[in-house]
């Protein structure tokens, strides 16, 4: 991501024996919508954490795809190969970090959860400058609020056929769309049975069962944001909110309340 980046040369400048090391190397800040919506698969030395304030994206890393929705993001380890594509434009950063000054060692592709205090430890980082006096703590405490999701909290695998894709990228979009498979067979010009043995062999979900488990991801995010359990229903897709906490129950294991913004 190509951002307007705000560069901490001291990591990379050691000479500068008066100044302290930051384990960031670079903060990148700014509009998807201002760069190309697919990005080619590569890798880099440096640890990165992409994270999206008002876009959504998905990822591929680790042989795995993974949905980035507002509010959440991703901790890719440094050499590992990824790419990706912006499905819905919006704000979003990316935060490069020194290998040999990082205390996270995560070794494979981990999802986060982006709350508030860390969104504004992130946008004070990249603010002020290495000499700032209030760098060591809000790093220390912007590493400490970097904490590891289930990964159903922000794993969504996307099918790799262009037929099964297309459906697939429109519902992430619109999780409220309750067109079954029929309608979508008509949609992309095939049948039904060649998709649903698409979405079965290439997500090891039903295609229900895979849009449920879009859905129960976006409403997580509204019901975090403030949303009503009854107003986040009728946003995914659900006329019922009893069918809506029976099912995000079966997909989380835990209650909508759960999540509910508390602040």
């Amino acid at each position: 991501m190509r951002m307007a980046a705000n560069q901490y040369l001291t990591t990379a400048n050691p000479g500068d024996a008066d100044a302290p090391v930051s384990p960031i190397l670079s903060i990148d800040r700014g509009s998807t919508d201002q760069f190309e919506q697919t990005i080619e698969a590569h890798a880099h030395p440096e640890p990165k954490l992409i994270w999206s304030v008002s876009a959504t994206a998905t990822v591929t890393a680790a042989a795995r795809h993974w949905l980035i929705p507002p509010g959440y993001g991703l901790w890719i380890p440094g050499g590992v190969e990824h790419g990706g594509a912006v499905l819905r434009a919006g704000e979003g950063s990316a935060v490069a970090f020194s290998p040999d000054h990082c205390p996270i060692t995560w070794p494979r592709p981990t999802g986060v959860a982006v709350g508030p205090l860390l969104r504004q430890l992130i946008a004070h980082l990249h603010r002020v400058s290495h000499h700032d006096p209030s760098r060591p703590h809000a790093e220390a405490l912007m590493f400490a609020l970097l904490v590891p999701l289930p990964t159903h909290d922000i794993h969504v695998t996307m099918p790799t056929d262009p037929r099964a894709r297309a459906i697939a990228e429109r519902l992430v979009a619109d999780p409220a769309d309750e067109r079954e498979l029929a309608a979508w067979a008509d949609h992309v010009h095939s049948s039904v049975r060649t998709l649903a043995r698409l979405f079965t062999m290439e997500t090891g979900l039903s295609f229900a069962r895979w849009r449920t488990r879009v859905r129960i991801r976006t409403a997580v995010q509204l019901l975090a944001d403030g949303a009503s359990v009854t107003t986040t229903a009728r946003a995914v897709g659900y006329r019922k909110p009893s069918a809506f906490i029976s099912a995000f129950s079966r997909v989380t294991g835990h209650t909508p309340g759960t999540y509910l913004h508390t602040d």
